[in-house]
C-alpha cells in the first residue's frame, strides 16, 4: 500500500513536469498542458493528504521552531514569486536596444491601436513546421497589450482548411483583419505593412489627392531625383489615391477631391485658376502649397498665389533662409525643434532638412478672422537673406540687418484651419447609428520649399513623416499623425577579396597561434 501511495506522489510530479515541457516547447497545445497540470496538482494533493500523520509528527518534535522558520521562509519566497508573476502578467515592459527600434512598435501603430473603438479580429495563418508561430506570437502579443480590443487567433490552414477557404487565404503567413464587418488581408507581416492594412480597414474608401499641373510643378510619375514618385507612393501607403488636375483646363476642383497639392510651380497661377480654388476652399477644401525660393537665373514673383495665401493669413517672403553653421550647406537649413501644432505633435526628436527655402509666416493680428500658426521654424543662428541676387553672385551669406535681413528663428511653414462657410448638404442623410464625422473645415498649409519631399531628399530623417503628417492633418485624420515605422538599417559588411582573405588568415591562424604561443610561454616559465 505504501508503495502505491509513493507511486501516486511520483505520478503527480511527472504530470506537472510534462505540462511544463508542453508549455515551453508546444505552446499551441494549451488545453492539453492545462489539463495535465491540473491533474498533476490534484494527484500531488491526494498524496499530501495521505501522509497527514507524518506531517503532524514533524510538528511535534524538537525542531518545530526551526522547521516553522524554514516553512515561513519558503512561504514568503513563494508569495513573492506569485506576486511577481501576477504583476508581470498585467504589465509588459521591454527594452529595445536596436538602432532604429526594430522590435518596438512605432508611434503611429500605437495611435491606431489605441483609437480602436470596436473589437479587431486578427487571424494569423501560419505553417506549423516553419517555426513562424513564436515570431507571430511575440509580434501580436504587443498589439493585444496596447489595445484590449485586439483579439488574435492562430490558425494552421493544413489542419483547418475550411477556415482558410472561407476567408480566401491563398498563402502561408497571411494575416486577416476584421473590423466592423469589413475584412482586409495582407501577406506583409512587417509593421509598416500591417499598419497600412489597418488604415485601409478602418478608414474604408481611399481619399483623393489631386496634384496641380501646368506650371512646371513636381511630377508624381517622375523617378528622377527631383521627382515626386516616392512621396506619391508614400501617400498611397497612407490610403490616399493620387490624381492630377490642370486648373487652366478644368476651372473646377472635382467634388471627390480631399485635397489639392501645388508643389513647386515655376510660374504664377492665372487669375481664373485662383478663382477655381477659392470656392473649393470655401466649402471645406484642403490645400497644400509649396513655393520654392527665387532661382539664380530667373527670380519669379507669385503675386496671385501669394495673394491666395495672404487671404488665409499667411505671408510668403521673397528671400532665402540660410544657416551658416548648417552641416551640409548654408542654403540647406535644418529644423530640429517645432512650434506646437497637431502636425508636429511628438516630433521634437526628429530632424528635417530643406534645400533652398523661403520664409513663410503668419500675418500678425490675423486676416478676415483667420489665424495661421507656425509649423516649421529654423534655428536661432539662421536668418532670412533678402539680397537674393547678391547671395547667388557671391555664394557667401552675410547677415546684414540694415539691408532687411531677418535674424532667426525663421518660420518656413504655416497652417490655418477654419470652419467651412459654404458646405453643401449631404446627398444621403447620415446614419444615426454611425459615429458623427468631423465637422467640415477649410485647411491650408504653406511651406517655402518643395525639395524636402523630392525623391533625393524625402528619405532624410523626418522629411517623409512631416510630409505625411501634413497630408493627414489636411484630411482631418489627426489619429494618423505620428512617427512611422523605420526600415531596419542594412548592417551588411562589404569588403574586397583581399580583405576577406586577410580576415580568414587572421581568425583561423594568427589569433589561435598567438594564444598557443602565450600558453607555451606560461608552461615554459613554470617548468
Amino acid at each position: 500500500m505504501k508503495r502505491l501511495v509513493g507511486l501516486l506522489g511520483w505520478l503527480g510530479v511527472v504530470l506537472v513536469v510534462i505540462a511544463l515541457g508542453l508549455r515551453v516547447w508546444r505552446p499551441e497545445m494549451q488545453p492539453t498542458y492545462r489539463a495535465l497540470a491540473i491533474a498533476g496538482l490534484i494527484v500531488t494533493g491526494l498524496y499530501a493528504l495521505s501522509q497527514w500523520r507524518d506531517v503532524a509528527r514533524s510538528f511535534s518534535g524538537r525542531n518545530v521552531r526551526l522547521g516553522s522558520m524554514a516553512a515561513g521562509s519558503v512561504a514568503l519566497v513563494l508569495a513573492i514569486l506569485v506576486g511577481v508573476n501576477w504583476i508581470s502578467s498585467r504589465q509588459n515592459k521591454r527594452w529595445d536596444f536596436t538602432e532604429g527600434g526594430q522590435f518596438s512598435l512605432s508611434d503611429q501603430t500605437r495611435q491606431i491601436l489605441r483609437g480602436l473603438t470596436k473589437p479587431l479580429g486578427v487571424k494569423v495563418f501560419y505553417r506549423s513546421d516553419s517555426g513562424e508561430l513564436d515570431r507571430f506570437r511575440d509580434q501580436f502579443a504587443e498589439y493585444a497589450y496596447i489595445s484590449p480590443n485586439v483579439k488574435v487567433e492562430y490558425i494552421d490552414p493544413d489542419k483547418e482548411p475550411m477556415k482558410a477557404k472561407s476567408l480566401d487565404v491563398q498563402a502561408y503567413g497571411t494575416v486577416v483583419l476584421e473590423y466592423e464587418g469589413k475584412v482586409e488581408r495582407t501577406t506583409s507581416t512587417d509593421e509598416q505593412g500591417l499598419a497600412n492594412a489597418l488604415k485601409r480597414l478602418i478608414e474604408g474608401k481611399a481619399k483623393k489627392v489631386y496634384f496641380a499641373e501646368g506650371h512646371g510643378e513636381r511630377d508624381t510619375t517622375n523617378s528622377d531625383p527631383l521627382g515626386f514618385t516616392l512621396f506619391s507612393d508614400a501617400l498611397k501607403s497612407e490610403n490616399f489615391e493620387v490624381g492630377k488636375i490642370v486648373l487652366a483646363q478644368d476651372p473646377k476642383v472635382p467634388d471627390d477631391a480631399t485635397m489639392v497639392i501645388i508643389a513647386g510651380p515655376k510660374s504664377d497661377y492665372l487669375p481664373q485658376e485662383i478663382d477655381a480654388l477659392k470656392p473649393y476652399l470655401g466649402k471645406g477644401g484642403k490645400l497644400l502649397l509649396m513655393i520654392d525660393p527665387p532661382e539664380p537665373k530667373k527670380i519669379v514673383e507669385y503675386p496671385n498665389l501669394a495673394g491666395l495665401a495672404k487671404d488665409w493669413n499667411i505671408n510668403i517672403g521673397t528671400n532665402i533662409v540660410v544657416d551658416a553653421q548648417s552641416m551640409q550647406s548654408a542654403a540647406f537649413p535644418f529644423v530640429a525643434t517645432y512650434p506646437r501644432h497637431p502636425i508636429t505633435e511628438n516630433f521634437d526628436r526628429v530632424m528635417t532638412m530643406y534645400r533652398f527655402v523661403r520664409s513663410v509666416e503668419p500675418i500678425e493680428g490675423g486676416t478676415n478672422g483667420r489665424f495661421a500658426q507656425k509649423i516649421l521654424e529654423t534655428s536661432p543662428r539662421s536668418w532670412a537673406e533678402s539680397d537674393v541676387k547678391g547671395l547667388y553672385e557671391t555664394g557667401k551669406p552675410v547677415m546684414e540687418p540694415d539691408k532687411g535681413d531677418k535674424q532667426g528663428p525663421v518660420s518656413i511653414g504655416a497652417a490655418v484651419n477654419v470652419a467651412a462657410t459654404d458646405v453643401p448638404a449631404p446627398a444621403t442623410p447620415p446614419d444615426p447609428a454611425a459615429p458623427a464625422p468631423p465637422k467640415p473645415e477649410t485647411r491650408v498649409v504653406v511651406v517655402g520649399d518643395s525639395d524636402f519631399l523630392a525623391n533625393q531628399t524625402i528619405g532624410f530623417e523626418g522629411n517623409r513623416d512631416i510630409g505625411l503628417n501634413i497630408a493627414n492633418w489636411l484630411a482631418q485624420q489627426e489619429n494618423l499623425i505620428a512617427i512611422r515605422p523605420k526600415a531596419p538599417s542594412d548592417r551588411r559588411i562589404t569588403m574586397t577579396p583581399e580583405r576577406g582573405q586577410a580576415i580568414f588568415w587572421l581568425t583561423l591562424f594568427v589569433v589561435p597561434g598567438l594564444l598557443f604561443l602565450t600558453a607555451f610561454r606560461v608552461w615554459w616559465k613554470r617548468r
